[in-house]
């Protein structure tokens, strides 16, 4: 007939296409007989148990290392507040060692190291080149939680 599309071979080879036969019920994706094997769901407990401990292990990590930085910030920021609040008598070099002191209940930012003088002794500092004062050491028996107060963590 004029008009019509001839059917291909490949689509005449197969019963079902290009006809109005049903397809074969060997073709289907699942079981269409009761007589087919059963369908026996995949047991996924053991997967999503260890997907569920790896996971909450990788969180707890970083949940840990974010806390640690925190903490180590907050610190790093204490000390600069301290440093930069002292009294300083001369404008500090960047790459230098500077030793913060308390003494007659005020802060003292000096270039007089711990040895050679005898005031208590906070901290030795450097300033770096972002203006940050990088703590060196701590002087013997200094608290940070009772220098910085009770907020710190």
């Amino acid at each position: 007939m004029p008009g019509m599309t001839e059917p291909t071979r490949d689509q005449s080879a197969v019963p079902g296409i290009g006809s109005d036969e049903k397809p074969s019920k060997a073709f289907l994706p699942y079981p269409a007989s009761t007589l087919s094997p059963t369908i026996i769901p995949t047991d996924l407990s053991s997967f999503k148990s260890r997907g569920i401990a790896r996971v909450e292990r990788d969180l707890q990590q970083k949940l840990t290392e974010m806390r640690e930085e925190y903490i180590a910030t907050i610190t790093h920021f204490n000390w600069n507040k301290l440093a930069y609040e002292a009294d300083i008598s001369f404008e500090p070099v960047v790459g230098e060692i500077y030793h913060l002191y308390e003494a007659n209940g005020r802060h003292l930012l000096s270039l007089i190291e711990p040895e050679k003088w005898h005031q208590k002794h906070l901290a030795s500092l450097r300033l770096n080149v972002d203006r940050q004062f990088e703590l060196i050491r701590r002087g013997e028996g200094i608290d940070e939680r009772q220098l910085f107060g009770e907020a710190s963590p």
